[in-house]
């Protein structure tokens, strides 16, 4: 199997930049490295995802599922130190990457730690779940995380997902609406589509 950046483990090699970028009106410094996802600057789907963002308006933690370095993750956590954002990935590297950038970034209100999916989140009753999925994965994996995100949401709270029509956007609302029964484009720009699925 080819390594990409849905590997435990990367065997890529080490290759470490850093680079600054703002999100949400807040400039951050990340460090990246190879094998990981779009380690040269946020990819536009997540800046879409991020810049679309609204919390939910009900109480509890939110959720980062495939946070990678940490973009997604820590504009949420800057913008709402109130409340408490998991952020989980599979890639081993990603982790340490996004703990790093969490901490040059004195983003605090966040907890990281190693999750396949949703497989190692113990919480429940997030009020917001958001995720650029890992599309290499697998349609079965990305439903597999629509399914859990479900069952841990508290009533009313949302899932945020960003994805490519190309990639999967019509398949990914149906399974939505089927899930959520009430889902909605928050945007769209260059073929990318933001879903919010509500908790009702």
């Amino acid at each position: 199997m080819s390594q990409h950046y849905y590997s435990k483990n990367p065997q890529t090699k080490s290759n470490p930049q850093e680079w600054t970028y703002t999100l949400r009106g807040e400039q951050f410094r990340f460090q990246t490295d190879a094998g990981v996802f779009s380690k040269g600057e946020v990819d536009f789907g997540s800046r879409l995802l991020i810049e679309a963002f609204r919390e939910s308006g009900v109480d509890g933690p939110m959720l980062d599922v495939g946070c990678g370095y940490g973009p997604i993750g820590m504009a949420i956590a800057k913008e709402f130190p109130q409340t408490e954002i998991h952020m989980v990935d599979v890639n081993s590297r990603a982790l340490e990457l996004a703990k790093k950038n969490t901490e040059k970034n004195g983003v605090t209100n966040v907890s990281i730690y190693e999750s396949d999916g949703l497989a190692s989140v113990k919480e429940t009753g997030f009020s917001s779940i958001l995720t650029n999925p890992p599309i290499r994965a697998g349609k079965e994996t990305i439903f597999r995380f629509y399914e859990e995100a479900y069952q841990k949401l508290t009533d009313g709270g949302s899932l945020w997902v960003v994805i490519q029509k190309k990639q999967g956007a019509p398949s990914t609302q149906a399974k939505l609406e089927e899930l959520f029964g009430e889902v909605r484009v928050a945007d769209k720009k260059k073929g990318y589509f933001i879903f919010e699925a509500r908790k009702v």
